[in-house]
């Protein structure tokens, strides 16, 4: 009886030596670093963001509010229910907002195209969030 104790003592003593080194271990040798992990959340959350704003200053646009004036869509649900969209999502509509924009800028848009294709862009916002509801 007296050895089985010692050796539980003994047992539980290596163990508690050992978890310590293991844990550090296990940490260096993560498949993926922490600081890769960080870094990565990081640049989604910046990109993000920068999506987000690309979009807001899209819809912020006079012709864009007109736009969404027109057939009486509320340019601020519009930009809530971008926010809930899905990064890839967003991703998508922040590059079709840039072409968008470029366009605009060189005079390949007329007004009315614009109109049509804010009214597209917003009527897309507002599908994907419903579906993503279901």
């Amino acid at each position: 009886m007296q050895l089985s104790i010692v050796v539980r003592d003994l047992t539980a003593r290596i163990l508690l030596l050992l978890l310590p080194a293991m844990a550090t271990w296990a940490a260096e040798t993560h498949v993926v670093p922490l600081t890769e992990l960080h870094a990565r959340t990081v640049s989604a959350s910046d990109t993000r963001q920068s999506d987000l704003a690309k979009l807001d200053q899209f819809f912020s646009a006079d012709a864009a509010r007109q736009a969404l004036h027109s057939v009486k869509l509320d340019g601020a649900q519009v930009h809530q229910a971008v926010a809930l969209l899905s990064s890839e999502e967003l991703a998508r509509l922040a590059s079709r907002t840039d072409k968008i924009q470029t366009d605009l800028a060189a005079g390949a848009l007329t007004n009315q195209e614009l109109t049509y294709i804010v009214i597209a862009i917003a009527t897309a916002v507002i599908v994907l969030i419903i579906v993503k509801a279901r």
